[in-house]
């Protein structure tokens, strides 16, 4: 079972997929964004790389938790995304997830220059394995 997680921003999609188990995210990689059918294409590909089952996508919300413009656009991105590769998609509300990625890099003490090239991947990690442990304290709590 591989799971995808994304952080789509506005010029780029932060990428990172699950181990084979389920367990931990690792960040893959960073898809400029071009188009619409260019970016589903790029996703389409890892999907099929590595054999995903499920696709996480972080859904920005508002501090109050309502969701806003912008994630009303990455619903429909969801549709789109869940259409094209006939994958589940679920969202993950990924409010802070951009602050801590770069709270993270800049405890790692990386350069402007490294965090700017890697901090949509790394805030897909942190998309991807919010939703993991869940998954994982979910299937916890059934067994007890």
């Amino acid at each position: 079972m591989r799971i995808l997680g994304l952080d789509v921003g506005s010029k780029t999609i932060g990428v990172a997929v699950s181990d084979p188990l389920g367990y931990t995210a690792q960040g893959v990689t960073t898809i400029r964004r071009i188009k619409k059918d260019t970016d589903i294409e790029a996703i389409k590909k890892l999907c099929v790389e590595y054999s995903v089952e499920t696709i996480v996508v972080g859904l920005p919300k508002n501090m109050n938790g309502t969701i806003g413009e912008s994630g009303e656009r990455m619903l429909g991105l969801c549709e789109v995304i869940k259409e094209a590769t006939g994958i589940e998609v679920v969202t993950w509300d990924e409010r802070l997830t951009t602050v801590a990625a770069h709270k993270s890099m800049l405890e790692a003490d990386l350069s402007r220059g490294k965090r700017k090239k890697i901090v949509d991947k790394i805030a897909a990690i942190f998309i991807l394995q919010g939703y993991l442990d869940r998954i994982s304290l979910s299937k916890k709590n059934k067994i007890t």
